[in-house]
Parts: C-alpha cells; structure tokens; sequence
C-alpha cells in the first residue's frame, strides 16, 4: 500500500504524519523527515488539525486514522482515546478500562508503540504515583503537552 509523507515544525519539534490514500497511519517527531509526497487530502487535514492543536485552536481530532496491532494493542489504544484534553489517566486506569487490571505493565509497553503521537493520547498516560513516566517523543515533549493541554492551548 503506497505511504504518503508530510512534515512540519512543532514548538516542539519536527513533526511527521504518513498516511494511505485515506487514513492517517503515524505521527512521529523525527530529527529528519522523509522527503514530501503528493498529499492526499487525509493528510493534509491531519497537518491542519495537528497545527491547530498546537495553536491552541483544536481539542479533539476527527482526521481518519487506521492503527495496526494486537486485539490487546487495539483496545489500549482506543482506551487512550477516551482520555479527554487536559486530563490525565494513569496506566493502571487504562488497564481497568479494558477489563483487564493486571495488565499495567503491558499497557505501559502498548503505550509506548502507539504510532499516533497527539491524535492518540498517549501523552495523557502517567504512572499511578502522578509522575511523568516515558514517552516515546521524550518526556520533556510529553511534559510540554500535558501543560499546554492543562493551560488551554497555550504554553
């Protein structure tokens, strides 16, 4: 299935979106983007509401996406999706919300696969004790966003 490429620079970072002729697949922060492709308009809506979001202009997404993965990855992420902006849940929360509380762990590792950066909160994912725990972008990206979120899209 032929993969588009798009880019843009974030307060936080270079951000890259890849997606199908019809849905989003990623959103990464990279050091070096692949080269730019013909954008089909998935992608392009997905660029917008990502600068939106980091604007302080968007608080959900609605851009089609498509996640590939385990039925257990499956239901973290969806879980995920169920935190609302400026909140925060903890991993044993997410592992409650799919029935399966002993998971925390392999939340956590789910967590940390999530290949929608942003549009699939996982930014919004801190341990029990309250602290920020990893974050695929880097922490310090994971706590610019939880305060961006919790100060109304600004920083």
């Amino acid at each position: 299935m032929e993969r588009f490429f798009a880019s843009f620079n974030s307060p936080i970072g270079l951000v890259e979106v890849t997606s199908t002729a019809t849905h989003i697949v990623s959103v990464y922060f990279v050091e070096q983007s692949h080269p730019e492709t013909t954008k089909p308009q998935v992608l392009i809506e997905a660029i917008e509401q990502l600068q939106q979001y980091f604007n302080g202009q968007r608080t959900t997404f609605n851009v089609p996406y498509h996640l590939e993965g385990t039925t257990f990855q499956q239901r973290v992420w969806q879980a995920l999706t169920t935190v609302p902006y400026g909140d925060t849940a903890s991993y044993k929360d997410i592992a409650i919300a799919i029935d399966n509380e002993k998971a925390v762990r392999a939340v956590g590792m789910t967590n940390s696969k999530n290949p929608l950066s942003i549009i699939v909160p996982c930014h919004r994912i801190i341990g029990t004790n309250g602290k920020l725990t990893g974050y695929a972008g880097g922490v310090w990206r994971k706590e610019w966003l939880l305060h961006h979120e919790q100060n109304g899209g600004t920083v």
